[in-house]
């Protein structure tokens, strides 16, 4: 398996635990609201049941969130080469792994720290569609593109 394959499945297998927990916060959060409302009365039952449901939409809209981040993973083809940096490549630049994917957590790999970032974030806009020994700047730091996978 190739450091990139790992770098995939390790961002695939964190962002599926995420939504393994987010789901199970979810179906926690109905359980309880449906055992609130069989032993509850008046206003104290309704402010909490008010508080269940604003966690609730706040759970769901971060499973969004994840979702849409599994989403733009499942879409990388680890198989394509490319010489211009794409979405799904491991870039190197200034002696830090870079993976255009999601806005992930950084990770070690095989020892080896690695930053995914979204196409969107002004580190990812400046790489999209570069090549190697490209240089640009960012916030006064000068970084040249060593190597694409």
């Amino acid at each position: 398996m190739t450091f990139k394959n790992k770098i995939h499945q390790h961002y695939q297998q964190l962002v599926q635990d995420r939504i393994d927990v987010f789901k199970d916060m979810i179906v926690a959060l109905t359980e309880d609201s449906k055992n609130d409302a069989k032993g509850s009365a008046g206003d104290k039952h309704e402010t909490a049941l008010s508080m269940m449901h604003i966690e609730q939409e706040k759970l769901n809209h971060k499973l969004k969130e994840v979702l849409a981040q599994k989403a733009i993973l499942d879409k990388i083809d680890l198989t394509q080469t490319a010489k211009m940096i794409i979405v799904g490549s491991l870039v190197k630049a200034n002696g830090i792994y870079l993976y255009l994917s999601a806005a992930l957590p950084k990770i070690a790999v095989d020892g080896i720290n690695v930053i995914a970032l979204s196409p969107q974030s002004p580190l990812g806009n400046k790489l999209m569609g570069n090549e190697v020994g490209f240089t640009f700047e960012i916030n006064g730091t000068r970084y040249l593109i060593e190597s694409i996978e």
